[in-house]
Parts: structure tokens; C-alpha cells; sequence
């Protein structure tokens, strides 16, 4: 008779990439690399590839640890992947543990500030859960976690974002990262879809399907439920796109996403993925106004799937109003400190 240890299921393990952009020897760090590039390198930043957003800690981490607590309080264990940096107010607690990018990541191929290089290598977190979710710091879980919503009988659930469509065309220097990511994915699909080579005995029980349609979309800035099994083996099947985006210093233009695309859209053509039309507000705070706007993030609180506050301000300064209105709101849709939080870090972080 199985023991009830033995007939529990596995906890879904959370795994976060943080990053303290005003960090002195992080700043130093990424200027001194960004100095060091060639020409071509530098050329092939990402439009917003370094800008300041990109790096910017504006306390989203702890408020979507809050979030996280209050949605989906039986999840796993929490990682959070960073460059030598811990956030002061994070608690040393036995349920959250710092991965430091020296830990994934090869010390030939660091430092790297590109979050679609890093993502690649999460799955190889030691004791990672077999299903787990990725998020990056802006993305909140916005009501009870229903994992049926997230992971399938047959693999994971993806929604598309409300974006326009991406043009069918060639990379495009000036496009968003995720616009041209979307690109190389399903330019390696229709390439690699005719080819002999199977990713594994489950893969061939959809060779009688009819030809799968790629969509010219991008993908929801969402949470990213993620099979461990799925992205090892993808590591070996799709080895140049891995290799490609693990060369990056900064996101670069010409080079793939692994996780944010193409683990998603692989999985939608093989048959393991369903997509899902899921409730989600997304806002870029650099169109932020007045803080009435973020009143639909107040109101929707507890009934949409998730929500994104993208830090879109770039370039502007951390005093900007903008930044401090979402903390604001934040605050107030989640003013109980965590778990995860230091007992005195519950107050609000002022601005250094």
C-alpha cells in the first residue's frame, strides 16, 4: 500500500530573475562590459536592450512574492536567479534560496545583462521541481492559482498577448526583441519540421497531425509554466539556438528566446501545449499618467489570471512620479508583507 508521502504531488517550484540596477558595482560591472563590445556587438543591442528599465528595481520582486503568497500559497520552493545581489529586505528563510548566475552559467560566458541568455539556463537549478513556473519580477499572479489553467495532460498552457501581429518578414533591427524572437522561432520550426530527427518516442504520436500553422504573435507577458524534462531535452534538439542566445552580452536583436518563445511556441507545433485565453491587464508605466489609470488594477484584484507592469521609463530618473504611483498601488492591492520578507522589511522601500 503506497504511503501518503508517496501519493502527494510534487510541489510546483517558482523561479524569479532579479536584478538591482543601482547597485554601484553592478552599474560598474555592465558599463565596463558594454565598453569592451565591438562595434558589431554594439550594433546589435536590442531596441531597449540597455536601458535603464531593463534593470531597474522598483520593489516589484516583493510585491509579487506577496502576490504569490496570496494566490498560490502551496507552491514549491522559490528561486530567486541574480548576479551577486540579494535584496535587503528578503528574509533567510528555508522556503527561498539566491541561485547566482556563477552558478548556471559557465565564468567564460559571464557577466551577461541579457535576461533571454540567462532564462536559458534556469532549468538547471539543482532540485528543481519537474513542473515549475518562471517569472520575471513584474508579472503578479492576479487570482487563486488553478494549475489545470497552467499545465495540460499532455504539457503546458500558453496564452498570446494583446499586441498587434508581427509582420511576416525578415529580423528586423528596429523590432522589439520579442517581435524578432518570435521570428527565429518558427524559422527553426518550418526548417526543422520535414527533418527525420525526432525529439523522442512521445514526439512521434503526432507525426498523422495535419500541419501545424505558425502564429505571428507574441506571447502574453505572463507567468511561464515550464517542464524541466522538456527544456533538457530541447537543449540537445535545438543546441544552435541555445548556443546562439548564450553568446549574448546584452539582448541582442538577431538572437533568439528560448524560454519567453520558442520553448512555448516548439511546444504548441509538437502537440504539448494548449493554448488559453487567459484574463490579464498588462500596462507599460512608461504611458503611465495619473494614478487613476492603475484604478483597473485595484478594482480587477483577485479576478484576473495574472497581471504585467512593465517598467517602460527607460531611460528616466528614479525619482520619476510614474515609478512611485505603482508603487502606490502595489502597496495598496498588497499591503501584508510575506513569508519571504524580513520581519521590519514590510514597510515601503524609499528610493536611494
Amino acid at each position: 500500500m503506497p504511503t501518503a508521502q508517496a501519493t502527494q504531488p510534487e510541489k510546483i517550484d517558482i523561479v524569479y530573475l532579479w536584478v538591482d540596477g543601482n547597485d554601484p558595482v553592478w552599474r560598474q560591472k555592465r558599463q565596463k562590459s558594454l565598453s569592451q563590445l565591438t562595434a558589431n556587438n554594439r550594433n546589435s543591442i536590442a531596441k531597449y536592450g540597455n536601458v535603464e528599465g531593463r534593470f531597474r528595481d522598483n520593489d516589484e520582486l516583493r510585491y509579487s512574492l506577496r502576490a504569490l503568497e496570496r494566490y498560490f500559497p502551496d507552491c514549491g520552493h522559490v528561486y530567486i536567479v541574480t548576479d551577486a545581489q540579494t535584496p535587503a529586505w528578503l528574509d533567510n528563510s528555508a522556503q527561498i534560496s539566491i541561485i547566482d548566475h556563477k552558478d548556471l552559467i559557465p565564468s567564460s560566458k559571464l557577466p551577461t545583462f541579457d535576461s533571454a541568455n540567462i532564462e536559458s539556463y534556469i532549468h538547471r537549478i539543482p532540485n528543481l521541481s519537474e513542473r515549475y513556473f518562471y517569472l520575471n519580477d513584474d508579472v503578479f499572479f492576479g487570482s487563486r492559482v488553478d494549475l489545470s489553467h497552467w499545465f495540460s495532460q499532455d504539457g503546458i498552457c500558453v496564452g498570446w498577448s494583446d499586441d498587434l501581429p508581427v509582420s511576416n518578414e525578415g529580423l528586423q533591427p528596429e523590432a522589439t526583441a520579442l517581435e524578432n524572437a518570435c521570428r527565429l522561432s518558427i524559422q527553426w520550426l518550418k526548417t526543422h519540421e520535414n527533418s527525420d530527427k525526432q525529439l523522442d518516442q512521445d514526439r512521434n504520436q503526432y507525426s498523422n497531425l495535419s500541419p501545424f500553422k505558425h502564429t505571428y504573435r507574441t506571447f502574453a507577458h505572463s507567468p511561464r509554466p515550464m517542464l524541466k524534462s522538456m527544456l533538457f531535452a530541447l537543449e540537445t534538439e535545438a543546441a544552435d539556438l541555445f548556443k546562439s542566445v548564450r553568446s549574448t552580452v546584452f539582448r541582442a536583436w538577431d538572437k533568439p528566446t528560448i524560454v519567453s518563445d520558442f520553448v512555448l511556441r516548439w511546444a504548441l507545433a509538437n502537440g504539448q501545449a494548449t493554448l488559453r485565453d487567459y484574463s490579464h491587464i498588462y500596462l507599460s508605466t512608461g504611458d503611465l499618467k495619473t494614478t487613476a489609470e492603475l484604478e483597473s488594477f485595484v478594482a480587477a484584484n483577485g479576478q484576473l489570471d495574472f497581471f504585467c507592469i512593465n517598467d517602460t521609463t527607460d531611460d528616466a530618473n528614479n525619482l520619476d512620479p510614474r515609478l512611485a504611483m505603482v508603487q502606490e498601488v502595489l502597496q495598496m492591492m498588497f499591503p501584508q508583507a510575506s513569508r519571504y520578507e524580513k520581519q521590519l522589511g514590510a514597510a515601503i522601500r524609499t528610493s536611494s
